[in-house]
């Protein structure tokens, strides 16, 4: 999944030539899973239809504050549109277009639009050889650059005069490409590796029946994408689960058993810098797992267990620069068995919920969960759905791992 999925992208096309790569940049933001809308320069209509863009992005587009085809029409709200945006692309952005956004100048809905803009604006200048060298248009740059606009640097090639040179506006793909990374080197996560676990554990008493538990594995699933959004490259560790979740920068290492999940655990954690192990693992295993099914011939059955390998506690043994997080799910001196768990496998923060909060637990979509850090200080939060109890995990994470 890409860093622009759930974007609201704002679109500004300007009259140049170069308009008519507009719609395969319009189609290429809509497979990232960005929505997009496009408002045009009035002029910018003579080299690429409103309709051709409308059909792409399925939704309508702007070029003009008022529809003078129909009187009882609203206004087009270009403060609306600005507000919208989580992003405003001005690809092609003519010479002209450029030196009235760095004057202030407002005379069409696009420009107003850009004047009311609180998101980050890219530009991806096109235009010919000498207009592009010419000391005005340097001028334009370096003003826009100031009010910190960034720009998508215009690329070499064949120009619409004829002429070859730098000018051109950079390939559809380009801008894609330049932007997400942009937008990664942002990140709070950006340049670092985390190991999350999340789900169950199945233990095999023979090949049809395994001893398990409730957990759905939506917590660790929402702290992995969570922090994939962040920048963050994660390997995610995760036990049987019916969850599915598609991030080019997830890594999912499917395991069965305990001693699966502490193999795949230990084989990642020594890269990683940061570990969330949310994974509610068995405690204990049958000690010999029969090889053909059990056949139910008598009134009882007795299954001789032995205890797991403790998996935190072990990469707590191992750890240097990691910031490690565990969970601990209790249902009676929770805060007093929570901290003792947090020192005996020292841990840099440790995930307190109980089964006797109401809306936390296995399965549900919210949990309700107290932060305990190595200090002993205790945050409480309220019930949530776990993708926010994810981003208050992460912000935590953010805040103190290099404290």
């Amino acid at each position: 999944m890409s860093i622009l999925s759930g974007k609201n992208v704002l679109l500004g096309v300007t009259a140049g030539i170069a308009a008519y790569k507009a719609a395969f940049l319009v189609r290429l933001f809509v497979k990232k899973g960005a929505q997009v809308k496009v408002v045009m320069t009035p002029s910018a209509k003579e080299f690429v239809t409103p309709l051709t863009l409308s059909t792409l992005s399925k939704n309508e587009v702007f070029s003009s504050f008022t529809n003078e085809e129909d009187d009882n029409a609203q206004w087009n709200n270009h403060v609306e549109l600005g507000l919208w945006a989580d992003l405003f692309v001005i690809a092609p952005a003519t010479a002209n277009t450029l030196s009235k956004m760095a004057h202030g100048t407002s005379d069409n809905l696009l420009l107003a639009t850009y004047l009311s803009a609180k998101c980050p604006v890219y530009y991806a200048p096109a235009m010919d050889l000498d207009m592009y060298k010419h000391p005005s248009t340097t001028a334009t740059f370096e003003k826009l650059d100031s009010f910190r606009n960034i720009q998508i640097p215009a690329e070499e090639g064949e120009l619409a005069s004829g002429l070859s040179g730098k000018g051109r506006m950079a390939e559809p793909e380009h801008i894609i490409s330049f932007i997400e990374n942009h937008l990664l080197q942002q990140m709070p996560l950006q340049g670092k590796k985390m190991l999350v676990t999340a789900g169950p554990t199945y233990e095999a008493i023979d090949p049809v029946r395994f001893i398990g538990n409730h957990s759905s594995g939506k917590m660790g699933y929402a702290v992995a994408e969570a922090a994939a959004k962040l920048g963050s490259e994660v390997f995610l560790v995760s036990g049987p689960v019916n969850i599915s979740l598609e991030n080019s920068r997830v890594k999912i290492i499917p395991v069965t058993s305990a001693k699966d999940m502490y193999e795949a655990a230990h084989t990642y954690f020594p890269t990683c810098d940061i570990a969330v192990l949310s994974a509610a693992v068995a405690d204990y295993r049958p000690k010999q797992v029969a090889s053909e099914k059990i056949k139910k011939n008598d009134s009882s059955l007795t299954l001789e267990l032995e205890k797991t390998q403790d998996i935190l506690k072990s990469l707590g043994e191992i750890k240097k620069h990691q910031f490690l997080v565990g969970f601990a799910l209790e249902t009676q001196n929770e805060l007093e068995n929570a901290k003792s768990k947090l020192k005996k496998k020292n841990l840099d923060l440790i995930v307190l919920n109980s089964l006797k909060d109401k809306g936390a637990g296995f399965k549900a979509d919210t949990n309700k969960v107290t932060l305990i850090n190595k200090d002993n200080k205790v945050q409480r939060f309220a019930v949530k759905p776990k993708t926010e109890v994810a981003n208050d995990i992460l912000q935590y994470i953010i805040e103190n791992i290099d404290a």
